[in-house]
């Protein structure tokens, strides 16, 4: 899931589609969380551009394992499928991702419409 999706729904924020919401609270889903997205939360709440209730550290660690979501970790392969991308999209944060949904297979949760300009599954 995109970091956005990840920090709405562990903090109860209104704005996930109903779609979404449907595929997260589906038991028979998979749900993964980028180690990209941690980077990203990371970075953003040291910059103080995120608020957190709890350091990075200890705040999505302890959100996935309330909310059964399982790390997905970036690999190498990962990281260099982001040169095959065309430049649709600026974000590097959302270009792993892409490229991390391509290599796996698995369908992006995402509110990002700049995201469907990539043969990638977004869920919204």
């Amino acid at each position: 899931m995109d970091t956005h999706v990840f920090l709405w729904w562990v903090t109860d924020q209104p704005g996930v589609s109903q779609t979404a919401h449907d595929a997260i609270t589906n038991p028979g889903n998979r749900l993964l969380l980028s180690a990209a997205s941690g980077w990203e939360i990371a970075i953003k709440s040291a910059l103080g551009r995120l608020e957190l209730p709890a350091s990075p550290s200890k705040f999505v660690p302890d959100q996935m394992q309330q909310n059964d979501f399982e790390v997905l970790p970036v690999s190498m392969y990962h990281a260099l499928e982001v040169h095959a991308l065309p430049a649709h999209h600026r974000d590097p944060f959302d270009r792993l991702l892409i490229a991390q949904s391509r290599s796996e297979g698995a369908p992006l949760i995402s509110g990002d419409r700049a995201l469907a300009a990539y043969d990638v599954d977004v869920v919204w």
